[in-house]
């Protein structure tokens, strides 16, 4: 009996064991949208390039920097002829001079450039604080394709559901025609009726299940997590517990600290930098600097001392005033109204983006409240023809196209919640509000 009841016990624990490993497994499957965007963060190839540019321009900043510092450079030069290159010369050079050599360094500091070190470091640091924010749109681009792919995937489960609900009411039918039928009390079409509903419900769920498979590799291969078709995109978020606070608020339209405007911003900026670098071109140029050369021959036929020297310079583009330079700021200055225009056009279109994004959620948040009314009388309807078919007081067809129609409500519910936080993510993510996940 010990024996017995050992067994038992053994038996019982590995089964508990079993279903302990199959239930965290089924959790590892469960795919989340914060963990979901914490990969696609991690994983991105947009968000990696543009964090490369970010470094890229930060080199460039140093580089411009480095304008500011003087310029040093040194070189060397030597020559050997196969014959005198200067013949003896009794007293003053009775050896020669067959090779030569010269030894020179020199640093050169520019002291006035019209300004274009300045507008050099200027326009270095325009670029970084462009590529920051170009950073910030990529990510914020990466959070709103993961949210609209987890929420497409949610709507096909869902679908699936209701399919499944509808599989499991048709095949309840089929089991009461089937009795009535053999108790010879309906055709053998009625029966035949409800074979052909259910034959319609298979095929729509090899549909679903096909684009369930699809919309799961799309979502794993955007967020760089591998393929399984037993993984389940899950989410809190039911037709009984959904909340429309969003639209609580007030409509944010504030273009000073849109991502968009700001890069349209910093083109106007560069714009008039350009302008600023060009006319740099007809203003004088000052620089002075130290030289120090040597020069002498291998055999020592003649040896001269280091000899430093200081020096200055002036340039002064007088043709520059009626030549291409001229020219060239003109270009620029075109440059810059387009660049204006474009700024204006890039407010009007993100105004009209936002308000339409804006415009969008309420009606979708309608059309979940629809969608719910649509429901409520397709069930109570359904009930009710279900009760007369019962009764004798209706035929079989009312009662599958209530059917249908109960499905086709339940649907559009899924439908309309799916679409609202679709809509909801592009109109946070027009107005940079989009939720960004911690990678800490």
């Amino acid at each position: 009996m010990n024996t017995y009841k050992s067994a038992y016990f053994t038996a019982s624990f590995f089964l508990i064991f079993l279903l302990s490993i199959t239930t965290i497994n089924a959790q590892e499957k469960q795919l989340k949208l914060e963990e979901l965007k914490k990969k696609a963060l991690q994983y991105s190839r947009s968000i990696k390039n543009d964090s490369l540019l970010i470094k890229r321009a930060e080199f460039v900043k140093q580089e411009a920097f480095h304008n500011y510092f003087p310029e040093v450079s040194a070189s060397a030069f030597a020559v050997q002829a196969f014959d005198y290159l200067v013949p003896e010369i009794p007293t003053y050079l009775p050896n020669g001079i067959e090779n030569l050599y010269s030894v020179s360094a020199t640093a050169t500091q520019a002291v006035y450039a019209g300004g274009k070190v300045r507008i050099g470091n200027e326009l270095a640091e325009l670029q970084l604080e462009a590529r920051k924010i170009g950073h910030e749109t990529a990510v914020d681009s990466v959070m709103l394709n993961t949210e609209l792919k987890f929420w497409q995937l949610i709507q096909i489960q869902e679908q699936q559901k209701v399919l499944n609900a509808g599989k499991t009411y048709v095949n309840e039918l089929l089991k009461q025609q089937q009795d009535l039928l053999d108790a010879g009390l309906i055709s053998k079409s009625q029966l035949l009726q409800v074979k052909v509903e259910k034959s319609n419900i298979l095929a729509n769920e090899l549909e679903l299940s096909n684009l369930r498979k699809i919309a799961l590799l799309d979502l794993a291969l955007y967020v760089g997590i591998p393929f399984d078709t037993t993984m389940v995109a899950s989410s809190t978020i039911t037709k009984d517990n959904f909340s429309a606070s969003i639209l609580s608020n007030n409509l944010n339209i504030d273009l000073e600290s849109n991502n968009l405007y700001q890069l349209s911003e910093k083109q106007v900026s560069a714009a008039q930098l350009e302008i600023k670098n060009e006319k740099s071109n007809l203003l004088p140029q000052v620089a002075i600097g130290i030289n120090a050369a040597k020069v002498g021959t291998f055999n020592n036929a003649f040896n001269m001392d280091v000899q430093p020297i200081a020096f200055g310079t002036v340039t002064i583009p007088i043709s520059a005033f009626w030549g291409k330079e001229k020219k060239r700021i003109h270009q620029k200055e075109v440059d810059l109204q387009i660049a204006e225009n474009n700024l204006l056009d890039i407010e009007d279109q993100l105004t009209k983006y936002i308000t339409k994004n804006w415009y969008d959620l309420q009606t979708a948040n309608k059309r979940i409240q629809f969608a719910k009314d649509k429901l409520d009388f397709s069930t109570e309807n359904l009930e009710a023809q279900r009760d007369n078919y019962n009764n004798g007081l209706n035929n079989l067809s009312d009662l599958l196209d209530a059917r249908q129609a109960k499905e086709e409500a339940e649907s559009d519910v899924v439908n309309a919640i799916a679409n609202f936080k679709q809509k909801e993510a592009t109109y946070l993510y027009s107005i940079n509000q989009i939720e960004i996940p911690d990678l800490d």
